[in-house]
């Protein structure tokens, strides 16, 4: 996972460069960063859409991979997002949040018989 991190970092610092010399305030890059989640998003509706051939002008124009492959494009944009509004904690952050979240529907492994969890 140290990796994915890095790697995301890695997007986040360019992204924030290109838009530094840019001019466009911080404020404004997490907005149009947040904003690019929903386009990305869109594209995964849109390759739904595809699967199932409910646009009557374009049939069935899409496969389950391009779904899977739209919804990964929509998770490194959020991962990235993150990174530019936390640069120095994103990847803890992330940790953190999920670990709260998950706890709300995750249960934990019965104990065994000795108290030892299974």
């Amino acid at each position: 996972m140290d990796e994915v991190w890095k790697t995301i970092g890695e997007l986040a610092r360019t992204f924030r460069r290109r838009d530094d010399e840019r001019k466009v305030s911080t404020e404004q890059q997490w907005t149009l960063q947040v904003l690019k989640i929903g386009e990305e998003f869109g594209e995964a509706a849109q390759a739904v859409i595809g699967v199932h051939g409910t646009n009557p002008r374009k049939g069935t124009s899409h496969s389950w991979d391009d779904v899977q492959a739209e919804v990964a494009d929509t998770a490194i944009t959020a991962l990235v997002t993150l990174a530019r509004m936390r640069p120095n904690d994103a990847a803890d952050f992330f940790a953190s949040i999920l670990a709260d979240k998950s706890s709300r529907f995750l249960i934990p492994a019965p104990s065994s018989p000795d108290g030892v969890q299974g």
